[in-house]
């Protein structure tokens, strides 16, 4: 975990960490603890009977894993969640507001290639998207 986030981590979780996998993207989700607490419980309120809702719980909640911060700044992901991810020596971490994405460097530049493609062309933006002023 790089350095500047750390210390805000610490303070908002106590470096307690959760890691799950993107169910659209090849890419780990990571959450500190207290947010994760929240998308469970949204999870586990959606209908037991809808087949969509019972895969995206079965998928999220079945490879939550709980991860800490150690002292030197790393935190041990399971195999599963590597495979899932493709992730290998050289990682990519980007900052999502609450969460982190964890990305296998090459697979993200695969990916942030692609989407600036789209964003030239205006692929699939809707209105509210093309009116946002950065």
């Amino acid at each position: 975990m790089p350095t500047r986030y750390r210390d805000r981590i610490a303070e908002i979780c106590d470096s307690q960490l959760i890691a799950t996998i993107d169910t659209q993207d090849r890419c780990l989700l990571i959450y500190p603890l207290p947010e994760w607490e929240k998308i469970e419980a949204k999870l586990m309120e959606l209908p037991a009977y809808d087949a969509a809702a019972r895969r995206i719980q079965r998928l999220l909640l079945g490879h939550a894993t709980e991860l800490e911060i150690d002292s030197a700044g790393r935190v041990l992901l399971s195999q599963p969640l590597r495979e899932h991810a493709l992730l290998d020596k050289r990682l990519v971490l980007i900052g999502q507001g609450k969460r982190f994405e964890l990305w296998s460097e090459e697979v993200w530049n695969g990916q942030r290639d692609a989407y600036l493609e789209e964003a030239s062309k205006d692929v699939g933006m809707s209105d509210q998207i093309k009116s946002l002023v950065l």
